[in-house]
């Protein structure tokens, strides 16, 4: 019976209506695990299946059961059934399993030879997971009452598979992001606390030094403990700062928050009176931009509260097109920036921070003139 455009149009719909669903549920996390264990449940749902599960490829090219659903008993109650390979996944290693035209019922190796357990499911689909032609991995499903797969159901599948491919991609390209600006935070914060402490501990040092010169020539006691007295504000100083490096790897600013939230709770926080302004469209960044900024505003704000004597602040947050400007300007005493002080190492992180995050830092200053800082980030 040849089908009518009435038909065709209904099930046009229905087709749009579940790779619509799917790719809502696929664009709700980056989080890989929950991407697939989404995907593969909508799949099931959608498409009036009840069996699936999906192989991915590691790096190095093996194999591993990234989710499950309603596995009959012989393969969830027999591990070793679902480790390994198989018929399919050495068929989609081989290049064999691409396109459209090869995604169709096949006789499941798993399953294959055994009686009891099965479910009455002896055959899945496969459909391979490409992203921009690389292999990423196997959807299998599967039903009790297979029938024939039209051209359309295929096809349909297919589209389902790359789109899984594609989102998988992501999900691995995110936790590399992540894992990648985690290292490039956590070694600049290991440099920062390694020359702040080797400065500092070299400054204790030669105080020190000048009182145990001071008590062999016998010099006045006062002399003396002015000298040790310097030595002490030295090493508190050099503690509290090594003590905020540690602070700053352990703390999470970001978590449940989001970054205008987080630095609105930062001026809130500061010693001296901050007015926090955003403008542009509001929109989400990369983790790594947004730790970054606020990091960068924290650092800002702390060195306002140490040295400026500023009776206020003003952080700007501008969302434009292509980039992210973060301003922090305040009206205190200001400095000349050509003769930085050598303690001042809170400039010295910011201008690494925002080289690792490929932006330009300005500053601008003079005695009596206040400071201004602007940071400007891809984005």
């Amino acid at each position: 019976m040849n089908e009518t455009n009435a038909d065709k149009l209904k099930r046009r719909n229905a087709e749009l209506a579940i790779l619509n669903s799917i790719a809502q549920a696929l664009n709700r996390s980056v989080d890989l695990d929950e991407a697939v264990q989404t995907a593969l449940a909508q799949v099931a749902d959608l498409l009036d299946l009840y069996t699936g599960w999906v192989w991915l490829l590691r790096e190095n090219g093996d194999s591993y059961l990234a989710a499950a659903q309603n596995l009959p008993p012989a393969l969830a109650h027999r591990p070793d059934k679902m480790a390994g390979t198989c018929y399919c996944l050495d068929t989609f290693r081989a290049g064999d399993l691409a396109g459209a035209a090869n995604v169709n019922v096949v006789t499941c190796s798993r399953l294959k030879g055994l009686i009891d357990g099965t479910d009455g499911l002896r055959y899945h689909a496969s459909i391979p997971l490409y992203a921009h032609g690389r292999k990423m991995g196997v959807l299998n499903v599967a039903s009790r009452d297979w029938r024939q797969l039209s051209a359309e159901d295929l096809q349909l599948l297919y589209t389902v598979g790359d789109m899984l491919g594609i989102a998988v991609e992501r999900a691995h390209l995110f936790t590399q992001q992540a894992a990648l600006g985690a290292l490039e935070e956590r070694n600049r914060l290991a440099r920062e606390i390694h020359d702040t402490l080797a400065q500092g501990l070299t400054a204790v040092s030669l105080q020190l030094e000048s009182a145990d010169a001071l008590l062999e020539a016998d010099a006045a006691p006062a002399k003396v403990r002015q000298v040790v007295q310097h030595a002490l504000a030295l090493t508190r100083a050099n503690l509290e700062e090594a003590r905020r490096s540690v602070l700053d790897l352990r703390a999470a600013p970001l978590e449940g928050r989001t970054l205008v939230e987080a630095l609105a709770a930062l001026a809130e926080q500061t010693a001296v009176p901050v007015d926090l302004l955003v403008q542009g469209g509001v929109r989400p960044l990369p983790r790594r931009l947004e730790t970054g900024l606020y990091r960068l505003a924290q650092e800002a704000l702390q060195n306002v509260s140490r040295h400026a004597q500023a009776r206020r602040a003003v952080v700007e947050l501008a969302f434009r097109p292509a980039e992210i400007r973060l301003t922090v300007a305040d009206d205190g005493v200001g400095f000349d920036p050509t003769a930085v002080p050598p303690d001042r190492f809170g400039l010295i992180g910011m201008n690494e921070r925002v080289r690792l995050l490929n932006g330009r830092l300005h500053l601008q200053s003079a005695p009596g003139e206040g400071t201004h800082i602007e940071v400007v980030l891809p984005g």
